[in-house]
């Protein structure tokens, strides 16, 4: 019942909808024109003010009465072309939204009270929203009063802080409007120091003006987060702040809490006063913001274990033995080898990719890089010499695709196939000594390790893995090696042996030049690939 009711109130929307813009477009019971600039568009006084406070006001009184003369409206300092959109839109809910003309119509619909506009353009720029436009966006959201856009946009800032910190346009914000950005819980930092040294930047770029700010902008960071080697060196030997007698107050507060002596603070009204015990506040009382010790969202990032197959990347915690949902996978190829980049980029390289207009080289192999904070997959340029069964490795700004078997030829293969980042482009540089397949490769330390050898222009033999394996995967996280799963040759209970898959993790002990065993079973290891990237666990579905 409830399903026909719907289908029934779409059918009378677009009837009416359908309905009202031919009688637009045959110019029929048409009331009133709109005076804009050099042109007169007709409309109807029902539909304007049945779509628009505004123009409820302009026909009627406030006792609900018509106001006589209203049949031509004149508009000042309109864009014609700007409002034609928006009348037509009324009739029809079709708009043409751009990126050069949304911020002209957002603001005309916000002007003339149309929440059906307002609306569609608040959720195109949100749809929008990208590092080169987001810090505009925000500021756009506040002064047309639109916390949805101005949340959304502040959000995504936060989420990216690290790097908008450093565009010129972070450096241009009111303060206000930076203080909304960084007095939040939710910047995506893993230290506070980062917070303090942009706030400080923003400071000098316009020290004359901004240094009356500074007292209120120290009660959006949060001292106590720092180490008090850094508050020392950093904070209490800054300039600015050593000539501002005002902050040396608070200096010298800051300093007593790192020893744990907080000051006393007011009970709330309503509340019985009570001493603060050993230095510390009770619940119901309140720090200055400066002494605020809650954790930023990016600080609870760790090193997390990420298995990728074709259907969903997910986040393995070894320490709290948890697994979160870091991102739904269905267009990564079933056979790819997964790379996480210096920078904490993940990278997945595979599969077979036919480009019909490429008539040299057709056949390639499918990359993307993960957005981990939108959870989506970035098509990168496909790798144009199709392999499975190779190894990933990188160094520097190079993503190195190394041996494996040729899918054309079913050969193995000893070319390396190298992928610059920052030209976006696939060349093939020197290659390895012996054509092999079915091997692991890692970075660390600077080198390049393979399964039997390490790279320093030559190849030179590696501890030997305790158990013949194939497509094992060679993961270094926190500094160690580990080998995570792959194919064994495994006696059945017919007696038989047969390539079997595993789930176990070993750890190669540098210092003894050793593996020292199995460390657990990871059953999410199963048809997948793996590495350690660092990610934040409070920000995945947890499964």
């Amino acid at each position: 019942m409830d399903s026909n009711i719907e289908d029934l109130r779409l059918y009378q929307s677009t009837l009416l909808q359908d309905g009202l813009k031919e009688l637009l477009n045959e110019n029929k019971f048409v009331d009133c024109t709109l005076k804009v600039g050099d042109r007169s568009l007709p409309c109807h006084r029902l539909i304007m003010a049945a779509c628009s406070p505004y123009f409820r006001e302009v026909f009627f009184s406030e006792d609900g009465k018509e106001i006589k003369g209203t049949n031509e409206v004149v508009l000042e300092n309109v864009d014609p072309n700007v409002m034609d959109m928006i009348v037509k839109y009324l009739y029809s809910a079709e708009i043409d939204l751009t990126d050069e003309n949304v911020q002209e119509i957002f603001a005309l619909a916000n002007r003339f009270q149309i929440p059906s506009v307002f609306t569609v353009c608040v959720n195109y720029l949100q749809r929008k929203l990208s590092v080169g436009n987001c810090l505009a966006i925000f500021r756009l959201g506040l002064v047309l009063s639109c916390p949805r856009l101005a949340v959304a946009a502040r959000d995504y800032i936060a989420d990216r802080f690290e790097i908008l910190s450093q565009e010129e346009d972070f450096l241009q914000l009111e303060p206000h409007e930076l203080f909304a950005i960084i007095g939040g819980d939710s910047l995506n930092v893993e230290k506070e120091e980062l917070v303090f040294e942009s706030l400080m930047n923003w400071v000098r770029t316009d020290k004359e003006k901004r240094v009356k700010n500074l007292n209120d902008a120290f009660d959006c960071i949060r001292f106590r987060l720092l180490s008090e080697k850094y508050f020392k060196e950093k904070v209490e030997k800054d300039d600015i702040i050593k000539a501002d007698p005002e902050l040396l107050k608070k200096i010298k507060v800051i300093k007593d809490a790192f020893v744990g002596k907080l000051p006393a603070k007011e009970k709330k009204k309503g509340e019985s006063s009570a001493a603060v015990v050993n230095g510390e506040a009770g619940e119901d009382e309140m720090l200055p913001g400066y002494l605020n010790d809650v954790r930023r969202h990016g600080m609870y990032a760790k090193d997390l274990i990420v298995l990728i197959n074709d259907t969903a990347a997910v986040a393995y915690d070894a320490s709290d033995n948890e697994c979160f949902l870091a991102a739904m996978a269905e267009q990564i190829p079933r056979n790819h080898v997964s790379l996480t980049s210096k920078k904490n980029h993940l990278y997945i390289l595979g599969g077979l990719f036919v480009d019909e207009e490429n008539k040299e080289m057709p056949l390639q192999c499918y990359f993307y890089q993960l957005d981990s904070l939108a959870s989506d997959w970035i098509a990168l340029p496909p790798m144009p010499s199709p392999r499975c069964l190779f190894g990933m490795g990188q160094y520097g700004n190079l993503i190195f695709a190394v041996a494996g078997k040729d899918l054309q030829t079913n050969e193995s293969l000893d070319s390396v196939m190298c992928y610059d980042t920052e030209k976006m482009k696939w060349t093939e540089t020197k290659k390895l000594p012996l054509r092999i397949h079915g091997h692991a490769v890692v970075s660390q330390n600077g080198l390049l390790y393979c399964i039997g050898g390490k790279t320093d222009d030559k190849w030179i033999p590696f501890t030997e893995f305790p158990q013949e394996r194939s497509s094992v995967n060679l993961v270094s996280s926190g500094g160690s090696l580990y080998a995570v799963g792959g194919f064994a040759m495994i006696q059945m209970e017919n007696k038989e042996c047969a390539p079997t898959e595993v789930t176990d993790i070993w750890q190669y002990e540098e210092d003894k030049k050793q593996w020292s065993g199995m460390l657990r079973e990871l059953r999410y290891a199963s048809g997948s690939s793996c590495v350690s990237m660092r990610l934040n666990p409070a920000k995945m579905p947890k499964l």
